[in-house]
């Protein structure tokens, strides 16, 4: 009988899917990068996900995000990737959580029940919470730095935080994870220059809005996947 999986098993062994089957994967967030790792993940054959996200789909959302259609707008994006996470196989367990990982949400999780990690939101202070709980748990994690304003995914890079180089959100990122001594971190990154668009929009909060397109975010998501997925048939 035909299986979803059938090409996936021409390239890995049996043995390295049951692996993946049986690893436990977090999620935090589902924009354009977290949206295509969740789904790069779901046809690879992983059947087990947290996925923390608070927002809603927006119309901004539509030139790049794996959850984003005009009949999508207004919905959870929990709730939409889900739908789809099911969609390539009924059999994947995702439990979500609606939510922002900020400063104060470390206690609202068992990190240690994880096998990996993705950082994929994009606020600095989240991020390096995120990263430290990671840490402290022993659970591997990685982190997406910044796709916003760029439009060239050839650029994207693997590497250690500390051997990063061009990325303002590195540079931020460097520093304060010194601060918290920690001494690596496995990131994706792209080493071109920022875009400078042709005008500053700002959010509500006064937030300057990045420029953003389909294809570093989405090839951002399909790297780090396939980085989880070489550290857990690697690790695992």
């Amino acid at each position: 009988m035909e299986t979803y999986l059938d090409r996936t098993l021409l390239m890995i062994k049996k043995s390295d899917l049951e692996k993946i089957q049986k690893a436990r994967i977090a999620i935090f967030g589902l924009g354009g990068v977290g949206g295509s790792i969740a789904l790069a993940l779901a046809r690879s054959g992983f059947l087990h996900f947290l996925l923390v996200d608070k927002d809603v789909v927006s119309f901004s959302n539509i030139n790049r995000q794996e959850v984003a259609y005009l009949s999508t707008v207004g919905k959870s994006k929990c709730l939409v990737m889900k739908e789809k996470m099911l969609d390539i196989n009924p059999d994947i367990d995702v439990e979500l959580k609606e939510c922002f990982f900020l400063d104060n949400s470390q206690k609202e999780f068992d990190f240690s029940q994880y096998d990996y990690v993705i950082d994929a939101i994009d606020t600095v202070k989240g991020k390096i919470s995120l990263i430290k709980a990671a840490k402290e748990n022993n659970v591997p994690v990685i982190s997406a730095l910044g796709a916003g304003n760029k439009l060239d995914p050839t650029k994207l890079k693997v590497a250690d935080i500390y051997q990063t180089s061009v990325d303002p959100l590195a540079k931020v990122m460097r520093h304060e994870l010194k601060k918290e001594g920690i001494k690596s971190l496995k990131v994706v990154y792209s080493l071109e220059e920022p875009i400078q668009t042709k005008e500053i929009v700002k959010n509500e909060q006064g937030k300057v809005t990045p420029g953003s397109m389909v294809f570093v975010p989405n090839a951002m998501g399909l790297i780090i996947a396939s980085e989880v997925m070489k550290d857990i048939l690697k690790n695992g």
